[in-house]
């Protein structure tokens, strides 16, 4: 028989952990810890803060905090007290400290997110912004630069690549061991290839584009369900569409296709969740300018191709203005709180308006 991952084992803890809490915790995972004897009269979690220290036969010790650098004082008040036979008062003292030097802050404060393609652009944006909201936040992308994108202990990069099932399932584990579940998810790795027109395209070229924005995407979804059910405050999923699904472009028939066929399974998946309280939601973007594929060479062609001069092709739109990564990262913070606490399959614009879609 299959032992059961210890990323579920620590996420259902969290989530027994919240219960007493009245509110959700970051868990930091000790595993070294094990051997030192959890004196009995320190061990437990306070309600008020959410901090403390808990033993599991499975697991091992963890510490819970309202915040990732919360747990961490926590933690490192416990193994001083393993590692140097402190006595149980002084422990009492460390973790006093550590309740009092950092509040919650933020609507996520307690929460983990997992972002893919966090790397840059988009990605990075959506990072940002669910750590500007108090939460922790994992980072996936193929790109080693993820790891350095922000500053623990709120940060955890990790290179991983979604195709892959083992590594995405090793950075699930990361992500439990280090914070302790995945309450939220956004989905927005995935690859736009040079325009091809549909007779000319190779399907090796398409196969490619469907592994990463399609395949990819599934592979994360399923790794990541077993954590949203276990969620603080049931678990939510916001997909990176793209405008191309409702008005797709000659020349990009892999990428139209593969974004089209992410929201069908986006829309199913939001079917199927419900019931486990997880929603899901879908942000269709274009024309975000300030990421890696629009480099200042290919936004003169295509301002040219127009007649336009940059400026004006950069706001090209029904209102006139200009689509940034910030301003889609804020959309998908906002999808997972409590503005669209109602919502699941919906799909929302952010393109400064398309005439081909109006």
């Amino acid at each position: 028989m299959t032992a059961e991952p210890a990323s579920r084992t620590l996420a259902a803890l969290r989530r027994a952990v919240t219960g007493i809490a009245g509110g959700p915790s970051i868990l930091c995972r000790l595993p070294d810890a094990a051997r030192f004897t959890l004196v009995p009269e320190v061990a437990g979690l306070d309600p008020g803060t959410g901090s403390g220290v808990l033993f599991s036969p499975d697991v091992g010790v963890c510490a819970f905090g309202r915040t990732p650098a919360q747990a961490v004082r926590v933690a490192q008040a416990y193994r001083a007290v393993g590692q140097e036979s402190s006595s149980a008062d002084d422990f009492r003292c460390a973790l006093a400290v550590a309740r009092q030097a950092l509040s919650p802050e933020g609507v996520f404060a307690g929460e983990i997110a997992l972002v893919t393609g966090a790397a840059s652009g988009i990605g990075r944006a959506c990072a940002e912004s669910f750590l500007r909201r108090g939460a922790a936040v994992v980072g996936l992308d193929i790109n080693p630069a993820v790891r350095q994108v922000f500053d623990p202990p709120a940060y955890l990069g990790i290179v991983c690549d979604v195709t892959d099932e083992s590594a995405v399932a090793a950075a699930i584990e990361s992500t439990a061991a280090n914070f302790g579940g995945i309450d939220m998810l956004v989905l927005n790795a995935g690859v736009f290839p040079a325009g091809c027109n549909i007779a000319d395209l190779p399907l090796e070229g398409w196969q490619r584009v469907m592994r990463i924005n399609l395949d990819g995407n599934l592979i994360v979804m399923k790794a990541c369900y077993p954590l949203l059910k276990q969620a603080a405050r049931y678990g939510r999923v916001a997909v990176n569409g793209s405008r191309n699904v409702t008005a797709p472009g000659p020349g990009a028939a892999a990428y139209s296709c593969s974004k089209a066929a992410l929201t069908q399974l986006a829309r199913v998946a939001a079917l199927e969740w419900g019931k486990d309280g997880i929603r899901v939601n879908i942000f269709h973007a274009h024309a975000v300018f300030d990421t890696g594929i629009w480099t200042e060479d290919v936004l003169q062609a295509r301002a040219a191709h127009y007649g336009m001069t940059v400026e004006q092709y950069r706001s090209n739109n029904i209102l006139r203005t200009e689509i940034r990564s910030q301003d889609v990262g804020e959309l998908a913070a906002e999808m997972c709180g409590p503005l669209f606490s109602k919502s699941t399959g919906a799909q929302i614009a952010i393109d400064g308006g398309s005439d081909r879609v109006i």
